[in-house]
C-alpha cells in the first residue's frame, strides 16, 4: 500500500511519525510532499518507509503523477488548495482525507465522487473532527436508550500548557497563524433556549462566557461560526440549545476584543510600513478607532506585541492583518521545550425515563514539545488512523462524508483511545 500526504506543516509532525510506524510494521510506503524539502527531510528522518517529495502543489503534472501512485491521499494543505487535489483524486479514482471544513467547491464534487465509487472524508481533524465523532457517539448512545437531548454545547480550544505560559496573552501558536488572525471574522450563529442568536464579528469577543474544566481551571469561550448548520447533521432539531465554541484563557478574549475594535485584523486596510515603527502601527490604530487600553493587563498585552517598540518595520506595503500575523508569529512562537494543550468539552442535558441528566465529556491532551504538539496529535492522528482503516477495508463507506456516521467514528475513536486520546465522562441527575 502507498499513502500520499500533501503538506508537512505544524499539524503534520505527529501524523508523520504515526505513518512511519505503521508503514514500517505493515511493509507499506508513504510519500509526503511539501515545498520545503529540507524541513521535510528532517521530519521523516528515522522512518525508512517514508519518502520526501519537494514538489510544488501548483505543478499539475507532478501533482497528478504522485496521486496516480497512491492507494489513498491525505491533504494537510491550506484549505484553499484542497480543491486541486480533490479534482485530481476524482479524475484518478483515489480516496481522499482532509482535516478542513467541507467548502462549496469540495461539495460540488459530490456527484462525481459518488459516480466514481470513491470515499472522501472532510473535517477529519480535531475541530472539526474529533468533536464530531465524540459528540455523535454520545448522541447515538442517548437516543438508543430512548433519551431526548434538550441542550448541546461543544467547546474546543488550542491553548498553552500552564508550565509554558509566560506571556500576558496566555497564548502561543500551535497551528495555522492565519486562522488566529481571522478568528471570528465570519461572525457566529447558534441556538439558545429556542432562539436563534446572530453575533457580528465586532461582538464575538465581548463578554465571553466562562466554564470550568477540572484538569485545567476556568476558561473563556466564544461562539464558533455557524453552529446552526450542524443541527440537522447531528439530528438535534428538537434541542432548544445548540452551540459550538472556541476556548481561550479569559485575558486573551479581553485583549482580542480591543484588537478587533482597533481594526488591526483588517485585510482591506493596506499600509506602507517603510519608516513606520511598531509603536506607531499600534498607537495609530488604537487612537483612530478610539480604543482605550483601560487596564494594566491590556497595556501589558499590547506592550508585549510592540506598542512601545520604536523599531522600524520596513516591510513595504501590506495589510494590517498581514503585519499583525508577522508580529504574532514572532511573539507567540512556541519556544524549544514548550508544551501546548488541547481542551475539548461536550455538555449535554437530556431526559431519560422522565429524569433529567447533565452529561459532560472532556478531553485534555498535552503536547510533548514545540514540534510534537497536542494540536499536531489531535489533528493528524484521526487522519492517519482513518487512512489505515480504509486501506484495511475496516471502513467501507463510499461518497462524501464528515465523520458523523458510526462506520467512521466508532473504529477511529477506539484507535485514538489506544494512542492516549480519550474522553472522561461524568453524568449527574438534575432536579
Amino acid at each position: 500500500m502507498h499513502i500520499v500526504v500533501f503538506g508537512a506543516g505544524k499539524s503534520a509532525t505527529v501524523l508523520i511519525g504515526y505513518l512511519g510506524r505503521i508503514c514500517q510494521a505493515k511493509n507499506w510506503t508513504c510519500t509526503i510532499a511539501d515545498k520545503d524539502l529540507k524541513s521535510l527531510e528532517k521530519k521523516i528522518s528515522g522512518y525508512p518507509s517514508l519518502k520526501a517529495n519537494g514538489l510544488s502543489i501548483e505543478n499539475e503534472a507532478e501533482r497528478r503523477g504522485l496521486i496516480t501512485t497512491a492507494d489513498i491521499v491525505i491533504s494537510l494543505l491550506p484549505p484553499g488548495l484542497h480543491f486541486w487535489v480533490a479534482q485530481d483524486c476524482v479524475a484518478l479514482r483515489k480516496n481522499l482525507l482532509t482535516a478542513s471544513y467541507l467548502d462549496a467547491q469540495i461539495k460540488s464534487l459530490e456527484s462525481a465522487i459518488n459516480e466514481a465509487g470513491l470515499l472522501f472524508i472532510g473535517e477529519m481533524g480535531l475541530d472539526p473532527g474529533i468533536d464530531h465523532m465524540s459528540a455523535m457517539q454520545i448522541i447515538e448512545e442517548i437516543k438508543e436508550k430512548g433519551g431526548t437531548i434538550h441542550s448541546f454545547k461543544s467547546h474546543c480550544g488550542g491553548l498553552i500548557a500552564p508550565e509554558s505560559d509566560n506571556n500576558p496573552w496566555h497564548y502561543k501558536i500551535s497551528w495555522n497563524p492565519r486562522n488566529i488572525v481571522t478568528a471570528g471574522k465570519a461572525g457566529a450563529v447558534y441556538k439558545e433556549n429556542g432562539t436563534h442568536v446572530d453575533i457580528p464579528y465586532e461582538k464575538i469577543f465581548v463578554d465571553c462566557g466562562q466554564l470550568a474544566i477540572p484538569e485545567v481551571g476556568t476558561l473563556a469561550y466564544y461562539p464558533n461560526r455557524d453552529s446552526l448548520s450542524y443541527i440537522p447533521l447531528y439530528q438535534l432539531e428538537n434541542a432548544k440549545t445548540f452551540v459550538r465554541t472556541t476556548l481561550r484563557y479569559a485575558s486573551f478574549c479581553t485583549g482580542w476584543e480591543k484588537m478587533v475594535a482597533a481594526q488591526l485584523t483588517s485585510d482591506e486596510a493596506i499600509i506602507n510600513t517603510d519608516g513606520l515603527s511598531y509603536a506607531d502601527f499600534f498607537s495609530s490604530h488604537l487612537n483612530k478607532h478610539k480604543v482605550n487600553l483601560d487596564t494594566a493587563d491590556l497595556k501589558e498585552q499590547f506592550n508585549f506585541l510592540g506598542l512601545n517598540n520604536p523599531a522600524l518595520i520596513n516591510k513595504g506595503e501590506m495589510s494590517t492583518a498581514q503585519l499583525l500575523q508577522d508580529i504574532l508569529e514572532d511573539k507567540w512562537k512556541l519556544a524549544p521545550g514548550d508544551k501546548d494543550l488541547i481542551v475539548m468539552l461536550h455538555e449535554f442535558e437530556y431526559t431519560l425515563n422522565q429524569q433529567k441528566f447533565a452529561l459532560n465529556s472532556s478531553l485534555v491532551v498535552k503536547g510533548d514539545d514545540e514540534l510534537r504538539t497536542a494540536m499536531a496529535k489531535t489533528v493528524g492522528m484521526p487522519l492517519g488512523i482513518a487512512a489505515v482503516l480504509i486501506l484495511e477495508n475496516k471502513i467501507q463507506l463510499k461518497g462524501l462524508h464528515i465523520p458523523i456516521v458510526k462506520e467512521i467514528y466508532e473504529p477511529v475513536l477506539a484507535e485514538l483511545a489506544k494512542e492516549g486520546i480519550a474522553f472522561n465522562e461524568t453524568i449527574k441527575e438534575l432536579a
